[in-house]
């Protein structure tokens, strides 16, 4: 994560949870929560950029474990406030350099975290995460579609393809924050050769990705490539 990203992170930590609670994405968000714990129910599940601990509260009741990890020193406080169970660990952690010390997961979680990630480091952020699985381990990736009138305008777009969202937090500070949209064909394009039994998923405010890891997808021998977002 950039440290202008950080930053932001850090400033906005008391008002994020503010986005689960726009009354239109209610029923999406319910419907969700009931889908998403069965994947990963008895597993040990790695959590990438878990936030205020959301989905990791929903998690941690069917997980063998969980480590979930946060570049935000601030929101992790929150999500430990909010999840007490003695297999759920929280800690400090780049989602591009992943930890190594807890051993491997049979699955990984990562909520609202791709859209944030630059086109030109998708390849980087998906080969580093299978480096922290077991074979045949289950990945979840969900995250926002964009819904005029109820996302955040787009407010820029660079070269590369990514977007950008002008935010504006309770201080007065104003933020440029990437936050790309793929489309279902771009998501599958990104992991089709890591991944097994791809399955995409859509609500009217959510997507989700999910997929069985490939034998050999964190292998040193898979290059980056280019991927688009959009």
């Amino acid at each position: 994560m950039s440290a202008d990203l950080e930053q932001y992170y850090a400033t906005r930590a008391p008002e994020y949870d503010r986005i689960y609670a726009k009354p239109e994405r209610q029923a999406d968000l319910r419907a969700i929560e009931r889908w998403l714990p069965a994947l990963f129910a008895g597993k040990s599940v790695l959590e990438v950029a878990c936030g205020t601990g959301y989905w990791t509260q929903f998690l941690a009741p069917v997980a063998r474990s969980v480590v979930a990890i946060d570049a935000s020193q601030e929101v992790l406080e929150i999500a430990r406030s909010r999840v007490s169970a003695p297999h759920a660990t929280f800690a400090t952690g780049d989602a591009y350099r992943l930890p190594e010390e807890h051993g491997r997961f049979e699955s990984a979680f990562a909520g609202f975290w791709l859209s944030h990630v630059p086109i030109s480091r998708l390849r980087e952020f998906f080969l580093g995460l299978h480096r922290t699985l077991t074979p045949g381990a289950t990945v979840v990736i969900l995250d926002n579609r964009f819904v005029e009138g109820s996302s955040t305008p787009i407010s820029g777009q660079d070269a590369d393809g990514n977007t950008y969202q002008t935010r504006t937090l309770d201080d007065g500070s104003v933020h440029k924050v990437l936050k790309n949209f793929p489309s279902e064909p771009a998501l599958r394009d990104m992991v089709a050769d890591i991944a097994t039994d791809v399955r995409y998923h859509q609500w009217q405010y959510f997507w989700a990705l999910e997929y069985v890891a490939a034998p050999g997808s964190a292998a040193p021998s898979l290059e980056p490539t280019s991927v688009r977002a959009r």
